[in-house]
């Protein structure tokens, strides 16, 4: 049970303070216990901390922040939980094997979350673009309107049957490498990103077309590669280069 200290779930944007108390007494129920508030409408409110039902110690420990990246920043692994969408191409899990994953990740000492959008919208683009994985429950299709606290207590409920060991085997993390290395953590690889981004830019790669299109397929590449912290340094240092070879051929000009 100690993993569930390593496991967070993560609410963007909330917009009905109702919803933010029935999601920490989902989460109580099932013995989690860390969530986290991204830019909330509203909140601290009477009305979360009625639908809390006496899980107001979790409302009380919630951590609020203003943006997905921060709330993730030290996490090594991150699902969205998401209607199922042609928006982004991410890898899609069921309930079950998300909850396998968190778990295997949490249970090597591994930060993880799980991270759910806004009532009518769910999460942006952006902030689908920060996720290794998507998260989609299968619904009747003629009516897939989820409660947001439904969801959360759908993820929360098969978290609980994992670490309960009521769902077989869970899946395990990739090992560290001998040496010590870990998987990079969310701020190492957007860090990566935004230097792969202003490399392309410097070499001129898109050739006048959208970047947009070219790094999501780059960071799907890289998310799925799994990269250690000893990779991400390794790859910063070619894209350095790179970018000092770039700004030497723009002088000789």
């Amino acid at each position: 049970m100690q993993a569930a200290d390593r496991i967070r779930i993560v609410l963007v944007g909330t917009q009905h303070p109702g919803n933010i108390g029935s999601a920490a007494r989902a989460m109580k129920t099932m013995g989690l216990h860390r969530l986290v508030l991204v830019a909330p409408e509203r909140f601290p409110h009477a009305d979360a901390n009625a639908m809390a039902a006496g899980a107001d110690d979790v409302l009380e420990a919630a951590t609020q922040v203003a943006t997905l990246a921060e709330a993730v920043a030290d996490c090594r692994l991150v699902l969205g939980c998401t209607a199922r969408s042609r928006r982004i191409a991410l890898d899609e899990l069921l309930p079950a094997d998300a909850a396998a994953r968190t778990l295997a990740a949490a249970a090597t000492g591994t930060p993880a979350a799980l991270v759910f959008g806004r009532e009518r919208t769910g999460l942006d683009n952006d902030e689908l673009q920060l996720c290794h994985a998507a998260v989609h429950i299968p619904a009747n299709p003629a009516y897939s309107s989820l409660n947001l606290a439904s969801a959360v207590q759908v993820l929360s409920y098969e978290l609980r049957l994992a670490m309960l060991g009521l769902r077989g085997a869970v899946q395990p993390a990739p090992a560290p490498a001998a040496d010590g290395d870990v998987p990079a953590s969310h701020a190492e690889l957007e860090g990566f990103f935004a230097q792969l981004a202003e490399t392309l830019d410097a070499i001129d790669f898109h050739k006048g077309r959208t970047p947009d299109s070219a790094m999501r397929k780059l960071r799907r590449i890289f998310l799925r590669s799994q990269l250690d912290d000893r990779d991400v340094r390794l790859l910063r240092g070619v894209l350095a280069d790179a970018q000092r070879m770039a700004r030497l051929a723009g002088e000789s000009r």
